[in-house]
């Protein structure tokens, strides 16, 4: 068996996905030893013959590209496990590039801590046209989840999971929990998301011991398009109705509701101390969370 297989879910993202590969492609840990799974979740777009071209230039990578036409991020990451071959499973996603030692540092981190059932690494914003002047730490973390808790191996902190974008798990987690929820996730360019909490949700309740490995570094790419006023407003519109499936999944809406009154209170109390173009943007990703978590799908 290998030590680990990478899965790269891409729907339509051709280009930047070559990035993507490109950091794969310069990892350090010796390329027998680990493989990386292309899930094309149905791309209408040249994916197929960027992936396989790609392969064909770095015949020393064990990379393979896979199709799942069933449409939906956790349908697609649910092949990759079913296609791969590693011990350990890590996920990256299509907008993103990773450093030169992150397979190592996931495969270093399962053997040094045997009681590790999963894993997170260190997430930097990278913003090409500039970080805007509305952007807060707040109204940053659905946009590009950063994530930084120091320089030393530790449990994952509470309260947090890792980032869907940079996460690993023992494969044996899949047997014992089952494998991403094909109700939650996005699905195509609709945002609705929720399926990294549930299955994080799930290996807590087996207390699943999570490690954050500052050494798996991935840098996460927002284009210009992810810093509309429209597209924070439907993100944070679909952050709604997810948290309202997954509440709703685990018998716990009263919580929720009482839980997003609270959040009000603290964006309010926010709103004091920030710039006006942040608290602009602090309402809206509150008023349209909120949204999303009032709007009843039947």
């Amino acid at each position: 068996m290998l030590d680990l297989s990478l899965i790269i879910a891409t729907y339509n993202r051709s280009e930047q996905l070559m990035v993507t590969l490109e950091s794969v492609a310069l990892q350090r840990y010796p390329a027998t030893r680990w493989e990386c799974i292309v899930v094309d979740n149905n791309s209408k777009d040249d994916t197929r013959e960027r992936v396989e071209a790609f392969a064909a230039a770095h015949p020393e990578l064990h990379l393979r590209y896979t199709f799942e036409l069933r449409q939906g991020l956790s349908y697609a990451r649910n092949r990759g496990i079913e296609e791969s071959q590693g011990e350990i499973v890590a996920f990256v996603d299509d907008d993103e590039h990773i450093v030169e030692e992150f397979v190592e540092a996931y495969v270093e981190l399962f053997n040094n801590h045997q009681d590790a059932m999963s894993a997170g690494g260190k997430i930097i914003a990278d913003y090409p046209a500039g970080r805007p002047h509305w952007m807060s730490s707040y109204a940053e973390q659905p946009i590009a989840n950063p994530m930084d808790f120091g320089e030393s191996i530790k449990p994952f902190p509470k309260g947090r999971i890792p980032g869907g974008g940079n996460m690993a798990m023992r494969r044996c987690i899949f047997e014992k929990i089952g494998t991403f929820d094909t109700t939650l996730g996005r699905t195509g360019k609709q945002l609705i998301g929720g399926e990294e909490s549930d299955l994080f949700e799930r290996m807590a309740a087996h207390d699943m011991r999570c490690y954050y490995v500052p050494r798996a570094v991935m840098y996460h790419i927002i284009p210009e398009s992810k810093l509309t006023h429209e597209y924070f407003s439907r993100l944070a519109y679909n952050t709604g109705l997810s948290q309202r499936r997954r509440a709703k999944i685990h018998n716990r809406i009263a919580r929720l509701y009482i839980g997003e009154i609270m959040k009000w209170c603290a964006t309010l109390a926010l709103c004091l101390v920030h710039r006006p173009a942040q608290s602009r943007y602090l309402l809206t990703l509150r008023y349209n969370i909120t949204r999303g978590i009032l709007h009843k799908v039947r």
